[in-house]
């Protein structure tokens, strides 16, 4: 195995990206919109990224902060990253503001990109962070700052003029790639993270892939069960994931699920508690579709009544798994 193969990058993404047919995300948003990208898609996007980074003067080692709920340019600044020798740092777009200082100092991160929900609060924070050089907007609002505040770019100005194709950096497995909170403070993974937990969820989701699954978690792709317990597993595979932006109560998680047919997730015990509440038989409301094969969480789950409720009304038992 080449150093280039340890690369992160290549295992989520850049192997799989010859095969212009094989989907890596299904997204849609709270207004309806829906998308669909290929792997090919996914590559072609971070290669621009990447050299656009690397023209805003990022550097291997350098702390990149993604500031992003789940959408595709999420995933596409990871692996923008990861094919750079950068570490990506993940941070949820929902913490307050002087904890995402907090974290941002904490990283050191150079860059943070970022989406309208953060880009005015982080913007505020710059003077408190003299390490960050550079926010990068993905929503375009930060195309009326560009050329008129220093450091503030535009996402789609950035990529427009770059060129599609990257150079993947060497990496050894033991390079740093992400540098995630765990909910007891950051930690360093390296880009042979998956290595150990890729058995497992394999194992917890009954020898995934099969024929016909499609991966599925309302958990943010900021924490270590959104990206290694969901996300990062599932591309390493060469699978789909199903990807949502926006908040969704209970009957709305019951009908994306039937609406898109996953057959593979990651919910919490909360979460769980709440479908049982407000949808007691799910299957009779929405259908075959709403057909899942397996379920995992991310915290053990005692309650005997949710625990009956999921096999008599999902038909399906729960799993419980660490991807931290």
């Amino acid at each position: 195995m080449t150093t280039e193969n340890c690369n992160l990058a290549y295992t989520c993404c850049q192997r799989w990206a010859s095969d212009r047919s094989r989907l890596a995300l299904y997204h849609e948003d709270a207004q309806g919109i829906r998308q669909a990208h290929g792997f090919w898609d996914i590559q072609r996007a971070a290669n621009r990224l990447s050299n656009a980074l690397g023209a805003l003067g990022t550097l291997r080692n350098d702390r990149v902060a993604i500031v992003l709920p789940q959408r595709p340019e999420t995933g596409v600044a990871h692996i923008a990253c990861y094919q750079m020798g950068v570490t990506a740092v993940p941070l949820s777009p929902l913490l307050s503001p002087e904890k995402l200082a907090e974290q941002l100092i904490q990283a050191e991160a150079r860059i943070a990109l970022v989406d309208n929900l953060t880009l005015a609060q982080i913007n505020a924070l710059r003077p408190s962070l003299p390490k960050l050089r550079h926010l990068v907007g993905i929503d375009g609002q930060a195309a009326s700052s560009t050329g008129r505040q220093a450091g503030v770019h535009d996402w789609h100005q950035l990529l427009e003029y770059a060129s599609p194709r990257y150079p993947m950096q060497a990496t050894a497995t033991q390079a740093p790639a992400l540098l995630i909170d765990t909910g007891k403070g950051q930690e360093l993974l390296m880009h042979d993270c998956l290595a150990v937990r890729l058995p497992n969820f394999v194992r917890d989701h009954d020898d995934y892939p099969q024929d016909g699954d499609l991966f599925w978690s309302p958990v943010e792709w900021s924490t270590p069960a959104g990206l290694l317990g969901a996300l990062l597993p599932a591309w390493s595979l060469g699978q789909p994931v199903l990807g949502y932006r926006g908040e969704l109560d209970p009957e709305e998680a019951c009908w994306l699920m039937a609406s898109y047919a996953v057959r593979n997730t990651l919910l919490p015990p909360g979460t769980l508690k709440d479908i049982m509440r407000a949808v007691p038989k799910p299957r009779e409301k929405y259908g075959p579709d709403l057909s899942l094969r397996t379920l995992v969480t991310s915290e053990e789950v005692t309650d005997s009544a949710l625990l009956n409720w999921m096999q008599t009304e999902l038909g399906v038992g729960v799993r419980l798994a660490d991807y931290r």
